[in-house]
C-alpha cells in the first residue's frame, strides 16, 4: 500500500514538474517574444513590465510566493500545500528559460494565440491531474470568495479577474493585443478540459458520498452555485445509510470541488462521469427551447 502511495506522489509531482517546464516553453517561445497578453498571474506580470519596465520573471515570483503567504494564512496549510511546489518551483523554470531567445511563431499572432494556448492549458491540466493548483487565479478566486464576496461562485470570480487583466492590457499594450489574450483564455480552457476530461465533455457529473454530506452540499450551492439532487442509498458492505448528492459542472468546477472534498473528507468516495449534453436551465447546458 505504501509503495502505491509513493509512486502515486512521485506521478504527481512529475506531473507538475513537465507541466511547469511546457508552461514556461509557452510563456518565454510564444507569448512573450510575439508582446502577446493573457489572464491571470502571467498576464498581469507582462502588463506590469510593460507599464513600468520590471522584469516580468521578477513580477511573477513575487507575485507567486505573495499568493502563497496569503493563502498559508487565509486559508490554512492544507491549501497552500497544493500550490507550494507550483509556486516555489515554477518561476524558477519561468527564470531559466527566459534567457533562451526562442520564437516559435513569428508575425502570427491568431497562430501564436491558439499554440500559447495549447499548451499553457495542457500544462495547467497536467498540474490539476497530478493534484496540485497553479497558485494563480484559481487560489486567489478561493480567497475573494470565502473572505468578501460568498455571494459569487468561484468560477465567476476567476472570469472576472482573468478578464480584468486582459482588460487593462487593452490600454497598455492596444485593443488588438487584448483580443488575442482573449483567445489564449478561450483556447487553453478547452485544453485544461481535453487533458482533464477527455475530447468528448463540456460538463461532469460528480456523485458523492461522504459522511460530510452536508459542508459538501453547503460549498456546491453557496461558492459553486451549482444545483444537488441527493438520494438516500444503503451501502452493500456495511449495510449503512448514507445521502448521495449528485451535481452537474464544468470540468474546471469538479476540480475546486474535488480540492474542497479532499480538505473536507479525504475518505470521501466521488465518481466522475462525463456527459456530452445537458438539457435544461444552467450555466453550460443547452436550453430546451430556442425562444
Amino acid at each position: 500500500m505504501r509503495n502505491r502511495e509513493n509512486e502515486k506522489k512521485l506521478k504527481d509531482i512529475i506531473y507538475v514538474l513537465v507541466g511547469s517546464v511546457i508552461l514556461a516553453i509557452a510563456i518565454t517561445s510564444i507569448l512573450k517574444p510575439n508582446g502577446m497578453i493573457t489572464g491571470g498571474i502571467t498576464g498581469f506580470s507582462l502588463v506590469v513590465e510593460k507599464a513600468f519596465g520590471i522584469n516580468y520573471t521578477i513580477i511573477y515570483y513575487i507575485l507567486s510566493l505573495s499568493v502563497l503567504l496569503l493563502t498559508r494564512v487565509t486559508m490554512g496549510r492544507t491549501e497552500a500545500g497544493k500550490i507550494m511546489v507550483f509556486s516555489v518551483f515554477f518561476p524558477l523554470v519561468l527564470i531559466v528559460f527566459s534567457r533562451f531567445k526562442m520564437n516559435i511563431t513569428q508575425n502570427d499572432l491568431f497562430l501564436a494565440s491558439v499554440y500559447y494556448g495549447i499548451m499553457a492549458g495542457g500544462a495547467t491540466g497536467l498540474i490539476l491531474k497530478g493534484g496540485f493548483s497553479s497558485g494563480g487565479t484559481d487560489t486567489i478566486a478561493k480567497i475573494i470568495n470565502r473572505k468578501l464576496f460568498r455571494f459569487m461562485s468561484i468560477s465567476l470570480i476567476i472570469a472576472a479577474l482573468d478578464m480584468g487583466v486582459i482588460f487593462i492590457a487593452a490600454f497598455i499594450f492596444d485593443t488588438r493585443i487584448a483580443m488575442y489574450g482573449l483567445l489564449t483564455q478561450i483556447v487553453a480552457m478547452k485544453a485544461i478540459d481535453i487533458v482533464l476530461f477527455g475530447f468528448s465533455s463540456k460538463v461532469v457529473k460528480l456523485e458523492i458520498i461522504s459522511e460530510k454530506e452536508s459542508e459538501i452540499e453547503a460549498f456546491i450551492l453557496g461558492s459553486m452555485r451549482r444545483g444537488i439532487s441527493k438520494y438516500n442509498i444503503v451501502g452493500g458492505y456495511t449495510n449503512l445509510n448514507r445521502v448521495k448528492l449528485i451535481t452537474l459542472c464544468s470540468p474546471r468546477e469538479s476540480i475546486l470541488i474535488r480540492d474542497f472534498i479532499a480538505k473536507t473528507d479525504a475518505k470521501a468516495f466521488v465518481s466522475v462521469l462525463p456527459v456530452n449534453t445537458v438539457w435544461g436551465e444552467g450555466i453550460g447546458f443547452d436550453r430546451l427551447s430556442d425562444e
